[in-house]
């Protein structure tokens, strides 16, 4: 089922997007504060970051904490990307695309090995990072400590996600699994409604 619905959340968001997202040159990026409080600001990492985390409990075993640290660590790559000026394509797209993709993942119960799972998120870090890393060119050294505090943030949602993937088993196996796709459901939703800016990011 989710690589059926996965094309079309793709063309959705291809169809619709637009200016709605503007993750670079917004303000200051030159304070710890400021790094850390940016994707607490944005619908989009909220959900992205968050969602992973869950993912992760869903998986459960070494992937609780595989899966994250990998989101961090090829964010971080993204991040030195777009920092020294190297290109990646379709970065807003694939910020969106990571929304969806991982909402799905939660609504249908998706099990991926733990590299393949990795592997995924990694994908969708790496575009998060690049969009980031843009904001510090030509800044130097300035910009660590907004990177640092956005690499913790970061991994603080993650965190959230999986308080709240554990928070929800606690419930039953039958109340989690209705919660846990409906929770899915929405955030795929909320994914493919920020391009067209139903949404704000």
């Amino acid at each position: 089922m989710l690589r059926k619905l996965t094309p079309l959340a793709a063309a959705a968001l291809l169809l619709t997007a637009g200016p709605a997202f503007a993750h670079v040159g917004i303000g200051p990026v030159d304070t710890f504060s400021r790094g850390f409080l940016h994707p607490l600001g944005g619908i989009d990492h909220i959900l992205a970051m968050v969602a992973v985390g869950l993912f992760a409990v869903n998986l459960g075993g070494a992937a609780l904490w595989l899966v994250p640290s990998a989101f961090v660590g090829t964010m971080i790559f993204g991040g030195a990307l777009g920092y020294y000026g190297w290109p990646l394509p379709m970065v807003e797209v694939g910020i969106g695309l990571s929304v969806v993709v991982m909402g799905l993942a939660i609504a249908f119960g998706v099990r991926l090995p733990t590299i393949g799972a990795m592997a995924l998120v990694g994908l969708f870090a790496l575009f998060h990072g690049h969009a980031h890393g843009t904001e510090g060119i030509g800044l130097g050294i300035s910009f660590l400590p907004y990177a640092a505090g956005f690499v913790i943030a970061t991994a603080s949602l993650h965190t959230a996600g999986v308080a709240l993937g554990f928070g929800l088993d606690r419930l039953g196996t039958t109340r989690a699994l209705m919660l846990k796709r409906v929770s899915g459901s929405m955030g795929a939703l909320a994914g493919v409604s920020l391009p067209a800016g139903w949404l704000v990011a």
